[in-house]
């Protein structure tokens, strides 16, 4: 039986642990990325650790979240990071130098290496062949202090290309037909493997934008093989000797992965399985959770390239997929290209080629954000840069910006057509926003039309032929902005610059051994990292967890009344723990800790959801945060906010199973919750988090 890619690129970095399925293991990390959004925390952690040098293969520190410097903070942070930097052996992308992906991918990235970094699309290398994860800034400061990274061992589910994507369509109708089927839930501890004749027809930008969305499913990592088509990007690049081939086995077996689905509201995501999932099988209804439910188990799901069309992600969710054909003649306002996802240069040129000679809708705010300096310089170089301008295109930094509510947000009620790769309520910074996620094709055409237009109509409606972008013998590669690791006898020298507004990260006590505490918030599914704590202006206090602790929940206040910031620090100051409810898929998106440790630092021990994603789950242990689960549907139905719970045997019942009572001293009843916590995690979340817990098993 032939092994996949991932299993390759984990064999070769296992340390310790079995390569099954579910199994625990840790693997050595060749590299690092931490952005200034999660960079300041990580590195003020890496600190905390007592370590002077990192110990990984290379690390980057990138600035490409908050550049816009009004007031001291984001400033203050960027002289703490290439401080920081410089001493401990790090590379130092600066502020305009590009996102962090899009710059991974072009200068540091190599096939079959591991990459950490505190992002969640972190996976985009996995364009390149790279084992690439998303996680928190804790878990990449361990990786730099040279821990290896924990995981279980992941399935693998093959995503077998066929056929040639036609003209009109791009990569990100991939990975957006990917999320009609494979929905944002129901995804954890899978890695997504392309692999097939299609993926040969695919460049790495291609690669990586489908690699990047990824992400969006809540899987592990997405990974492309290493091939000609990687060996041509990194010749370009100027970076050939870094290649190496890697591919699955001819014989790979894939999966199988399980999808647990309610027969009613989960039939649309039936019906798509079984249309491209062969060997799908799926179970007889059973009762276990509520009546209707079945498991549908699967190993590889099949593309055909050639039979895609233009989509969209309607609002609020990147897996609510519509046909750009069924939303034609609807009024766009405002489009924006951009982001990790869409910023590559082959992207921004097919946007100027599409929009030479003419001019954008006069009803159209159009505004283009090149990924990276490299994709700036060869806009400029090639003349694309002055038609984006003729065309009307105000052209905004080299960095996250608008996907993360850092500026251009749309007016109110105003439709947003955006190549990003999130668009949950209010992410853009407008409270009821209406952005829809969609390709660069079908960016340009909203663009010239001024409503949602299937771009396969441009020949036809305004004579634009498709543009045909060709591939450069070789990338601008001026590396000016990146500054080197300092030799240690230099980087002692080195004086760590840290402004009055970057604080240190706050210590949660270790858990008692019963707690009493009161439902703060009940909320429902899909709740996302940006509800938890919004990005936008508030994102400038990341260094200042009492500040930013303030717009925790920030969406769920309501005028007139105490916000959960309020609530959270009246209940801490009596000695009683905040408690908040959640349903499915809790804790979506942004890999941020901060949605962890803000609630810590306001007194919040324990969260109790149906269902929970990776990253999140992994950023409560670290902090201290007791992630249960509820056994029965019922008792979500049951418990209330305001709701006076007690958990009389904490410590005790997490040491000894899977389960744990609950008392609510309000309705006058108890019902039990689950956990999925392994013996280390345990020790983790009593110690009060992973930083007391490592200084702990340091002294012994």
């Amino acid at each position: 039986m032939g092994e996949t890619l991932t299993y390759k690129i984990l064999r070769r970095h296992l340390v310790e642990g079995s390569l099954t399925p579910g199994e625990s293991l840790t693997i050595r990390i060749d590299q690092t990325l931490t952005q200034d959004a999660t960079g300041t925390l990580a590195f003020l952690e890496f600190e905390a650790l007592g370590k002077e040098r990192v110990a990984t293969e290379l690390s980057v520190s990138y600035v490409d979240h908050n550049l816009s410097q009004f007031g001291p903070e984001n400033h203050n942070d960027h002289l703490y990071l290439q401080s920081i930097a410089a001493k401990s052996g790090v590379y130092f992308s600066r502020p305009g130098n590009g996102i962090c992906h899009q710059v991974h991918l072009e200068r540091f990235g190599r096939p079959g290496h591991t990459l950490l970094g505190a992002d969640s699309h972190t996976p985009t290398n996995g364009g390149l062949g790279m084992l690439a994860i998303g996680t928190g800034g804790l878990e990449v400061a361990l990786a730099m202090a040279g821990e290896p990274f924990k995981l279980e061992a992941p399935r693998v589910l093959g995503i077998k290309l066929t056929g040639q994507l036609p003209p009109w369509v791009s990569a990100k109708d991939v990975i957006l037909h990917l999320l009609s089927i494979l929905t944002t839930k129901g995804n954890r501890g899978w890695v997504l493997e392309y692999f097939g004749p299609g993926v040969r027809t695919l460049s790495v930008p291609e690669r990586a934008t489908i690699a990047n969305m990824g992400a969006e499913t809540g899987v592990l990592t997405s990974i492309f093989p290493a091939d000609e088509r990687t060996r041509e990007f990194l010749q370009a690049q100027g970076r050939v000797e870094v290649y190496e081939e890697w591919q699955p086995d001819p014989d790979a077996t894939y999966g199988p992965v399980v999808k647990r689905l309610h027969l009613e509201r989960d039939a649309p995501v039936l019906a798509n399985l079984q249309r491209y999932c062969p060997g799908l099988s799926v179970s007889a209804p059973d009762r276990e959770g509520g009546e209707g439910f079945v498991t549908a188990e699967f190993g590889s799901l099949e593309v055909d390239l050639s039979a895609l069309e233009p989509l969209a992600a309607t609002p609020t969710s990147p897996d609510n997929i519509q046909p750009v054909r069924e939303l034609a003649g609807t009024p766009v306002q405002q489009v924006v290209v951009g982001s990790c996802t869409n910023s590559s240069y082959r992207d921004l040129m097919l946007v100027a080629r599409g929009l030479e000679g003419r001019h954008i809708h006069p009803q159209v705010s159009f505004a283009v954000a090149p990924g990276s300096r490299q994709v700036y310089l060869m806009l400029a170089r090639s003349g694309a840069l002055t038609t984006l301008l003729r065309a009307g295109a105000r052209l905004l930094e080299t960095a996250c910006g608008p996907c993360i509510g850092q500026g251009f947000s749309p007016g109110s009620g105003q439709v947003s057509l955006r190549t990003f790769n999130r668009n949950f309520p209010g992410r853009s910074g407008t409270k009821n926003d209406q952005v829809y996620l969609v390709s660069p094709e079908v960016a340009v055409a909203a663009a010239l039309t001024g409503e949602f237009t299937d771009p396969r109509d441009l020949p036809r409606l305004l004579g634009v032929a498709y543009p045909r972008i060709e591939w450069p013998q070789r990338f601008v590669t001026d590396d000016a902005l990146i500054i080197p690791p300092l030799p240690p006898e230099e980087a002692e020298r080195v004086a760590i610059h840290r402004g009055p507004t970057i604080g240190k990260p706050p210590r949660t006590e270790p858990l008692p051994e019963s707690i009493e505490g009161q439902v703060l918030l009940k909320l429902g599914d899909g709740i996302t990292t940006d509800h938890i704590l919004p990005a936008g202006p508030f994102l400038k206090h990341r260094s200042n967890i009492p500040q930013y602790a303030q717009a925790a929940f920030l969406p769920f206040n309501q005028e007139g009344q105490p916000t959960f910031a309020d609530r959270a620090l009246a209940l801490r100051r009596q000695g009683r723990q905040g408690i908040v409810v959640g349903g499915e898929s809790y804790g979506q998106g942004s890999s941020r800790e901060h949605a962890a440790l803000c609630p810590a630092y306001l007194g919040v021990r324990v969260k109790i959801v149906k269902s929970l994603e990776r990253i999140h789950r992994a950023n409560l242990v670290n902090f201290g945060i007791v992630p249960l689960f509820f056994r029965c549907p019922e008792d979500y139905e049951r418990l209330q906010a305001g709701d006076d719970l007690r958990f009389p045997h904490l410590r005790q019942q997490l040491q000894a199973g899977g389960e744990v009572g609950v008392q609510n001293l309000t309705q006058g009843y108890e019902f039990t919750c689950t956990h999925d916590l392994t013996e280390e995690e345990v020790a983790i979340v009593l110690a009060g988090g992973k930083l007391n817990y490592v200084r702990e098993r340091r002294r012994l």
